[in-house]
C-alpha cells in the first residue's frame, strides 16, 4: 500500500480484522476503524440520539463536548433515569477501573458508552460490546502514536452500520491502515510494549516517591500537591509537559517519559522543585 492512493476496502477490512483479534472480538464487522475516538464520540452522540444522557464526571472533557446537555454524575453513582451513560474505564485522570460486572449491569438498564482509551493491554469489554454497550479503543496511546489518529468503535450490527454510513469509504489514512494492521497483527511486539510500559511505570513510581499519588493507570500517574500549576510551570521550564487541571489546582497528571534521558530530566526537575 502506497501513500499516493486511498486505502482499498480489503485493506480496511484487514485492519479491522487485526484489531478485532487483538480485542478478542469474534466478528470483525462489529469493529469500526475511526480517525480517533474523539470524533467517534461526536458521531455516536448523533447516532444514539439519547433523550436523557449522563456523563460520569470528573472525567474526559471530550465526553462533555460530545454530549453538552448531559447530566454529570459521580462514578458508580446511580444514574437515575438516564437512557445513556458515558464514562471512561480506566478513568481519566485518576485511572479508576470500573468493575466489568458493574458495567454489564448498567448496560442492561440503559445504553452505555465505555471509553477504554487507556485499557490496553487489558482485554476490557470489547468482546461483550453490543448496540447497548458501545466500547471505544484507542491505538495511539498504547503504541505511542497519537498523531496517527486511529481508534475503534466496537458495537452491535446496528450501531456499527450507522457509524460506517456517517464515516464514508475512507475514514482513516493509508498510513494509519498500514501501521495499525502491522501493529495489531504483531502480538509479540504488543507483549513487549506492555512490558516496556510496566518497566517505565516502575521507574516513574520511583521518581515520584515522596509525592502524594492519588491515581494511576499504566500510561500515567496522578499526583496531588498544594500548587500543581506552579509545578507544571517548573516542569515546562525543563521541557517536560504534564497535564494540569483548571478545576483542580492541586492535581497534576504525569505521563510516562519516553526514554532514559527524559526520565532522568524528570527526576532532576522534581528534585530541584522548591515551592
Amino acid at each position: 500500500m502506497g501513500y499516493n492512493r486511498l486505502p482499498e476496502p480489503g485493506e480496511m477490512a484487514a485492519l479491522e480484522a487485526a484489531a478485532a483479534m487483538a480485542f478478542g472480538v469474534s466478528n470483525p464487522a462489529r469493529v469500526v476503524a475511526v480517525p480517533g475516538t474523539d470524533l467517534a464520540l461526536r458521531l455516536l452522540a448523533v447516532i444514539l440520539n439519547a433523550e436523557r444522557p449522563a456523563v460520569v464526571w470528573p472525567g474526559y472533557a471530550g465526553h462533555v463536548a460530545a454530549w453538552p446537555d448531559a447530566r454529570a454524575v459521580a462514578a458508580l453513582a446511580d444514574p437515575g433515569d438516564a437512557d445513556l451513560l458515558v464514562l471512561a474505564s480506566p478513568a481519566n485522570p485518576d485511572g479508576f477501573v470500573t468493575p466489568p460486572d458493574r458495567l454489564l449491569a448498567l448496560a442492561g438498564q440503559r445504553m452505555l458508552v465505555v471509553d477504554e482509551a487507556y485499557a490496553d493491554p487489558a482485554p476490557g469489554l470489547a468482546a461483550q460490546a453490543s448496540d447497548r454497550l458501545i466500547v471505544l479503543r484507542s491505538f495511539g496511546k498504547f503504541y505511542g502514536l497519537p498523531g496517527l489518529r486511529l481508534g475503534f468503535v466496537i458495537a452491535g450490527g446496528g450501531v456499527a452500520a450507522a457509524l460506517r454510513q456517517l464515516l464514508g469509504d475512507w475514514p482513516v489514512s493509508s498510513a494509519a491502515v498500514r501501521i495499525g494492521t502491522a501493529a495489531y497483527a504483531d502480538r509479540a511486539f504488543a507483549a513487549a510494549q506492555a512490558g516496556r510500559i510496566e518497566a517505565v511505570g516502575a521507574l516513574l513510581d520511583d521518581a515520584l516517591a515522596g509525592w502524594q499519588m492519588v491515581g494511576h493507570a499504566p500510561l500515567f500517574r496522578l499526583i496531588e500537591t498544594d500548587d500543581a500549576h506552579a509545578l507544571f510551570r517548573h516542569l515546562c521550564n525543563h521541557a517536560i509537559l504534564t497535564r494540569p487541571f483548571a478545576d483542580r489546582c492541586d492535581r497534576l497528571r504525569i505521563g510516562l517519559p519516553p526514554d532514559g534521558p527524559a526520565m532522568a530530566r524528570l527526576t532532576t526537575a522534581l528534585a530541584e522543585y522548591h515551592p
